[in-house]
């Protein structure tokens, strides 16, 4: 169970807001800088709205200023659900640091709504208490950062033993095969999550640096690839490339950069390439990297200017 605050109640006006295409910016992305919004895209006419709306209130309510919510009448912002690319109602999208990092469609039950609500506070930060296991991983972890893998992995694989679903160590076991050079079996590892830990945010982030990891081996010289893209700046495939020559040679902020440039002057290229690129690096990294900061905010003022 997270513990989510303290014992008094956050009043439902401050937590639960009615949202329009005028205070979207404000009341979504700049308040989600702060803290985790949930935005549920409805429309009076929608059925499934009127179940799911009261259930996933409740579940915000329940904690307790650690996420808030936004509700969006899609009927009466219809451009912020075309930008948002909003197909079917209802939908739910979780917002951190100006960008959607988790969100689903049509109604669920009360025990899914729960850990939705519960994976979107841990996303952010959120913490679920410390105990043994939990001591545990953080030794682990501390050992990855050193540069000791193969102590990390044999740590992690101890408290998977202990508790198969816990997603910080499963995610830890990934990279911890990451950082052996060994994807092969890092893939392996993640293919066999189990079911109700493969959605984690842990997961997620161990599947992005995988994918990057993938495309380090491919990446081209950053010298040439640079060259090329000064030749031509409207070389989109040769400024896509050079991104990922940069993230593999340790420059995640300049392949931030050029994925920005690229998403500033074709956002649609390659179906979204550069937008899809620079959610991997961010997905990889710490919520907290001043990359990811800088990044997420840099791509929001992009999409809602």
């Amino acid at each position: 169970m997270l513990e989510l605050g303290g014992n008094a109640q956050a009043p439902k006006g401050d937590l639960i807001k009615d949202v329009t295409e005028a205070d979207f910016m404000a009341e979504v992305v700049e308040k989600s800088q702060e803290v985790p919004v949930i935005v549920d895209f409805w429309a009076p006419w929608c059925g499934p709205c009127k179940q799911l709306g009261p259930a996933l209130e409740a579940e915000v309510t329940a904690a307790k200023g650690a996420v808030v919510m936004a509700k969006v009448n899609v009927d009466e912002a219809q451009m912020i659900a075309g930008q948002m690319r909003i197909q079917s109602i209802p939908t739910v999208y979780a917002f951190y640091k100006g960008q959607p990092v988790d969100g689903f469609q049509g109604a669920l039950p009360p025990s899914e709504l729960k850990a939705f609500v519960e994976r979107v506070i841990q996303a952010a930060g959120g913490e679920a208490g410390e105990d043994g296991l939990d001591a545990a991983v953080d030794a682990a972890e501390e050992m990855l950062e050193q540069g000791a893998a193969t102590d990390a992995a044999q740590t992690f694989a101890a408290i998977l033993e202990e508790e198969p679903q816990n997603a910080r160590a499963y995610g830890g076991f990934v990279r911890a095969h990451i950082a052996m050079d060994d994807l092969e079996q890092a893939e392996a590892v993640l293919n066999g999550a189990p079911v109700e830990i493969s959605k984690s945010p842990e997961l997620e982030a161990a599947h992005a640096q995988l994918e990057l990891a993938k495309q380090a081996a491919d990446a081209g010289p950053v010298a040439d690839l640079t060259a090329a893209v000064e030749a031509d700046p409207a070389d989109h495939q040769a400024r896509f490339d050079l991104a990922q020559a940069l993230y593999a040679k340790g420059d995640a902020a300049g392949a931030v950069e050029q994925l920005l440039e690229l998403f500033k002057r074709d956002r649609e290229w390659n179906d979204g390439a550069a937008k899809a690129q620079l959610f991997t690096i961010f997905e990889a990294l710490k919520p907290n990297d001043p990359v990811v900061l800088n990044g997420r905010r840099k791509l929001s003022s992009m999409i809602f200017a």
